[in-house]
């Protein structure tokens, strides 16, 4: 039940193969699951605009909470957030310099990917974040494999150029996922 709460809380709304797919996780088992929860209000399912997924209620948020309390190595997690933090600057601002390129009187003027050699700068702070982003995962790991991943996916991401796309997994979606991810086994908010 914890990784299946966790992947809807991750994924913030997804079908069940998604959510099973997250961690690897059998379809049919992972859709008993969300039948369960179900049934103890932890999740709904809701489908607007030609899509439907799994999200998470109140009661399943304090759920996935309680149950990562449950679990070991929140010195390791700490001490990765504590690296973590920094660097998400960084990729914020990644991200922004992909979207905008500021112009003479337009500061927030669409990047057009006209300039490559602006974009060739953005990705390359990407592949520093990258680099940086593997140790981090490695220790991670030692806390709990679940974390594991994380540097995979950014990395792919970061070789198709997916850098804030919303239907791919890009470095943005991964790197929101592992703040999430972070936040919630240590129990803390975004704010």
């Amino acid at each position: 039940m914890l990784l299946v709460l966790h992947a809807v809380r991750l994924l913030g709304f997804a079908d069940s193969p998604a959510v099973a797919k997250r961690f690897s996780l059998d379809l049919d088992e992972t859709k008993n699951a969300l039948a369960q929860a179900v049934a103890r209000n932890w999740t709904t399912y809701s489908s607007f605009a030609g899509t439907a997924g799994w999200s998470l209620t109140d009661a399943g948020r304090a759920e996935n909470e309680r149950l990562l309390k449950a679990e070991g190595g929140k010195e390791i997690v700490q001490e990765v957030y504590d690296k973590f933090l920094p660097l998400n600057g960084i990729l914020q601002q990644a991200c922004t310099d992909w979207q905008l390129k500021p112009m003479d009187g337009d500061p927030l003027a669409p990047n057009d990917h006209a300039d490559l050699e602006w974009d060739a700068g953005v990705l390359d702070e990407l592949r520093v974040l990258s680099g940086a982003l593997a140790p981090l995962v490695r220790q991670l790991k030692e806390a709990d494999e679940r974390f594991s991943g994380y540097d995979a996916r950014f990395a792919t991401a970061l070789r198709h150029k997916w850098v804030d796309r919303s239907d791919v997994d890009s470095c943005h979606q991964v790197w929101f996922e592992l703040h999430e991810d972070l936040i919630a086994t240590l129990g803390l908010t975004r704010s």
